[in-house]
């Protein structure tokens, strides 16, 4: 089964965080459609021990909304073996009072046949300003 057909995995993970989070800081998108166009209904998300269902991951998401300008994904790495994706990347995010933040993402995650994320889990960490 080939879930990325045309795609590598890298690409998949740049066009899907970058469509993601564009659709999500637009004012005329609800969020809770955004979400079930890229995660499935029973997503489960583990972000550094903290485990979100789909519900409490769009609460997550609604600051950004307000918040967040935009952000920018570089995929250093991504692996795709079955269902299964895993990557390391890095998001730099821009908000509006002007503070920019870069984290480093290690994340592993199952995809659905369609492209939809049914899980991940992924450790995270705060750059340093530059």
């Amino acid at each position: 089964m080939d879930l990325l057909p045309g795609s590598t995995p890298e690409r998949f993970l740049l066009d899907f965080f970058t469509s993601f989070t564009e659709e999500i800081v637009r004012a005329d998108t609800d969020p809770e459609t955004t979400v079930d166009r890229y995660f499935t209904p029973d997503i489960v998300q583990i972000s550094d021990g903290a485990t979100l269902d789909r519900a409490k991951f769009v609460a997550h998401l609604r600051p950004a909304r307000t918040n967040l300008i935009g952000c920018r994904y570089e995929i250093h790495e991504a692996i795709l073996s079955g269902d299964r994706i895993a990557a390391r990347l890095t998001m730099h995010a821009e908000f509006r009072k002007g503070r920019h933040l870069s984290t480093d993402i290690h994340l592993f995650g199952q995809l659905t046949e369609d492209g939809r994320l049914r899980r991940t889990t992924q450790l995270t960490r705060t750059l340093p300003e530059s």
